[in-house]
C-alpha cells in the first residue's frame, strides 16, 4: 500500500510530521505488518508512506487501532489531500521501491 498526504499549511505539516513517529513506530508491533516507510516533504507539505501488510484485514485493523485512529482523526482537520493506492506482491518483491509507489499514486490521481 502506498499512500499520499497533502496538508493545507505549513503548520499542519508541522503538526503531521510531530504525530509520525507514534504511528510508524505502531506498525511492527501490528499483527500481519511487513514494514513500513515514511517519506516526508515538509517544506512541500507532502508525506508519502509506502507499507506490506499480510492482507487488507490487518491494514484495516491497525488503521482502526491506537494511536493511528485518533491520529488520523485529528489530521482530518488541516489535511488538504489523501490518496491511497493497493496492489498486491510476492514476499520475494520486497521491498517495494520509492519510484515504483509513486508511479502508482500518479496514476491512481490520473483517473480521478
Amino acid at each position: 500500500m502506498a499512500s499520499r498526504f497533502e496538508t493545507a499549511t505549513l503548520a499542519g505539516a508541522v503538526r503531521f510530521l510531530l504525530k509520525a513517529p507514534g504511528i510508524v513506530g505502531q506498525v511492527p508491533r501490528a499483527p500481519g505488518a511487513h514494514g513500513t516507510a515514511l517519506r516526508a516533504r515538509v517544506l512541500g507539505r507532502t508525506f508519502l508512506t509506502l507499507s506490506a501488510w499480510e492482507d487488507r484485514d490487518a491494514l484495516y485493523r491497525f488503521a482502526r487501532s491506537e494511536p493511528h485512529r485518533s491520529g488520523s482523526r485529528a489530521a482530518a482537520a488541516y489535511m488538504k489531500e489523501s490518496a491511497f493506492v493497493f496492489w498486491t506482491v510476492r514476499a520475494s518483491e520486497l521491498p517495494i521501491s520509492w519510484a515504483d509507489a509513486e508511479r502508482r499514486l500518479a496514476e491512481r490521481a490520473a483517473e480521478r
